[in-house]
């Protein structure tokens, strides 16, 4: 058997390892979900306003003893854009009991929604378009004992490029998303 048979295997049992929350599993599914605060800031040339915002989410993915992969879906709203975001995120968790900190970061899409900007004087209401998305995490998880829950909470940043198109211009505007969120998840 070739050595990248032999790799790919392993992966795959690995990532097969999904059962009741314990001790002795190398490896746990969850389903959770989202909610925070914060503020989105939409950059247009040399311009960049800037309102509170909501997010609201779920999540599903593979905890494991040092690292955590999630997929994750979102709903971004504020006073001048809503969109939603697609993301697959990676978090790297530092050894600890109660309270486990962690780092991560996620790639994706935001797509659909609808933004409102002025032109002008003249406010006028845009469709979001596809677009990249990255962002990055800072936070720490706390496990709720002998439940099956775990409870994060976490600072986020999120950068998405040319969110949607002015009219007739060049312009093209960024976003950036940046909260303060709670996450509840629960370990099958």
């Amino acid at each position: 058997m070739k050595i990248n048979s032999i790799s790919l295997i392993s992966l795959l049992s690995t990532l097969a390892c999904v059962s009741v929350a314990n001790a002795d599993v190398m490896a746990d599914f969850y389903l959770g979900g989202t909610a925070g605060a914060g503020g989105q800031t939409i950059f247009t040339d040399s311009k960049s306003k800037t309102d509170s915002a909501g997010t609201f989410g779920a999540i599903a993915g593979l905890d494991m003893p040092i690292f955590r992969f999630e997929a994750e879906y979102n709903y971004f709203t504020s006073a001048d854009l809503d969109t939603n975001a697609g993301l697959i995120n990676f978090y790297a968790k530092m050894p600890s009991t109660v309270i486990m900190p962690y780092v991560g970061a996620g790639i994706g899409m935001v797509f659909g929604g609808d933004a409102t900007a002025s032109v002008g004087g003249v406010k006028k209401d845009y469709s979001i378009k596809t677009s990249a998305a990255y962002q990055a995490m800072l936070g720490a998880t706390i496990d709720v004992g002998t439940l099956p829950i775990k409870i994060d909470i976490e600072g986020r940043v999120l950068y998405a490029p040319n969110v949607y198109d002015i009219d007739a211009t060049d312009i093209k505007p960024d976003m950036l998303q940046y909260n303060l969120r709670a996450k509840v998840r629960y370990i099958f």
